[in-house]
């Protein structure tokens, strides 16, 4: 979550990397996801094309492989790349679950496709590395830039991507079959501010906007929650955070005893936030701030020092931006700009460069994939946060003022219908969004019928065994009849 790197959110967990590097560089104060999904997001900061580009629609379907990402173009030109960690920008890897969750989003059903949200406390208040794969792909990262990258004749660039913080589901067996888990040490959560972990407040359901209550229903968050056991997501989840921060801090420290602190660009960002039990719901797949607001920090050469930018800013930025580090020429196609000017201290009007167009005074951000049950397309402009859904008719539209309710807890779409059509405008200037729902409705039934298929007689006991399991098994002819009339 974005909002954790700088002040108010920064209260409620020590995290001294962060910390360092605001100090030494410059904090985005308004970055956003492009699609706040692992693989869909990735797949535009890696390509600097929004998501109706690079079609990539869920969490299993990404980038072609043999596309050209900004890594590929640098090492092109000469530079060594290395890349370490959670990659999933051509495929995600998810589970079957994840994927036929996506495609039957239009089935009229409601179905739990979560376990509820607990948390697990595990080992002693020595337990310092909870997430080991991420910890080791961390030391390989370190000792890469301690054997390696200190004796290149060449600049490098190096990618560590991180699973961490993230709910993992429990084991499919046992007492918390099929919960999702946010899982800590006491080590880590000693590091969290109790009495600052804010609980958010929640709209009753029957004031939920509906897509909110699919949402929230099917990650299984709409039964009853104490104060306490928000507060716990809560804090574990950022007990979670301060853990990355101190992976990131092993390679600050690397690169400070190598010599190579002050000659190498580094930038900390993530795919998506993690709303922790905002709006009724964890996870992420939502346009809402914690959800879709992400971290954005750098530090290096030429970088200001101390500097907080407002300008909204999001993912597709990052490929311009690494290229024209790199002084390599930046293709014209893209959906993104180059941060550098913002970097040095610039303000927009200030880049003359006739051939450098002025950056955007909006962001977009849409999803497609599992537990909406609609295409969503949120346009960041100003003080105003606008979502569309599906064909921007047959769901209502949310519109917040950002300035006065940053919660996010007022819908004033109907009170202002002159924004929302100004916001809509600049948003099927970007996007025929309409269009893209429809495609990507098209594009669920067709996958779907093709893996019917693939699984002959076996079909329904596969559908019926997927994450949804203990719903289904109350009325499956129920549910398996939705999906033929969907058919």
């Amino acid at each position: 979550d974005g909002r954790l790197t700088f002040h108010p959110g920064n209260q409620t967990v020590d995290l001294p990397s962060i910390r360092f590097m605001r100090r030494s560089g410059t904090t985005f104060l308004n970055a956003y996801t492009n699609s706040p999904i692992c693989c869909p997001s990735r797949a535009a900061m890696w390509s600097g094309l929004f998501t109706h580009l690079t079609e990539s629609w869920n969490n299993f379907k990404g980038l072609d492989p043999g596309y050209v990402t900004w890594m590929d173009l640098m090492e092109k030109h000469g530079y060594h790349t290395q890349k370490y960690g959670k990659l999933d920008y051509t495929s995600g890897h998810h589970s079957v679950s994840n994927r036929v969750e996506a495609w039957t989003r239009d089935v009229d059903f409601l179905l739990r496709q979560e376990g509820r949200p607990m948390v697990n406390l595990t080992g002693d208040r020595k337990h310092v590395r909870v997430m080991e794969a991420d910890w080791k792909n961390t030391d390989k990262a370190v000792n890469w830039i301690k054997e390696e990258a200190i004796n290149l004749t060449q600049p490098f660039v190096l990618y560590l991507g991180l699973n961490l913080p993230h709910p993992y589901p429990s084991p499919y067996a046992g007492e918390n079959f099929g919960a999702s888990m946010f899982l800590t040490s006491p080590y880590w959560l000693q590091k969290v501010n109790y009495g600052a972990v804010k609980i958010p407040k929640w709209s009753p359901l029957s004031e939920m906007h509906p897509v909110d209550y699919y949402s929230s229903y099917t990650k299984n968050c709409t039964g009853e929650f104490t104060k306490e056991e928000v507060r716990n997501i809560r804090a574990f989840y950022y007990a979670m955070c301060a853990e990355t921060d101190a992976m990131l801090g092993e390679v600050i420290s690397v690169l400070r005893d190598t010599k190579l602190l002050q000659k190498t660009m580094v930038i900390f960002t993530a795919d998506h936030g993690e709303l922790a039990m905002e709006h009724r719901q964890f996870y992420k797949m939502s346009m809402y701030e914690g959800s879709s607001h992400v971290p954005l920090l750098v530090m290096g050469p030429g970088v200001k020092k101390e500097q907080q930018v407002p300008n909204v800013v999001s993912l597709v930025d990052i490929y311009p931006t690494m290229l024209d580090t790199a002084r390599i020429p930046v293709p014209q196609n893209l959906s993104g700009y180059s941060l550098i000017p913002l970097l040095r201290g610039k303000a927009d009007n200030q880049v003359s460069s006739p051939e450098v167009l002025p950056r955007p005074s909006w962001v977009l951000s849409e999803f497609h994939g599992c537990n909406v049950n609609s295409s969503s397309y949120m346009l960041r402009a100003g003080r105003w946060k606008y979502i569309a859904y599906a064909d921007g008719r047959s769901v209502l539209p949310q519109l917040f003022d950002l300035s006065e309710d940053p919660d996010e807890l007022t819908n004033i779409a109907m009170k202002l219908p002159g924004v929302v059509r100004s916001l809509d405008r600049m948003l099927r200037s970007v996007v025929n969004y309409p269009k893209v729902s429809s495609t990507v409705q098209d594009y669920n039934k067709r996958e779907f019928i093709t893996w019917k298929q693939s699984l002959g007689q076996n079909y329904s006991n596969v559908i019926a065994n997927l994450r949804w399991h203990r719903d289904w098994s109350q009325q499956p002819q129920k549910y398996e009849s939705a999906i033929e009339r969907w058919l």
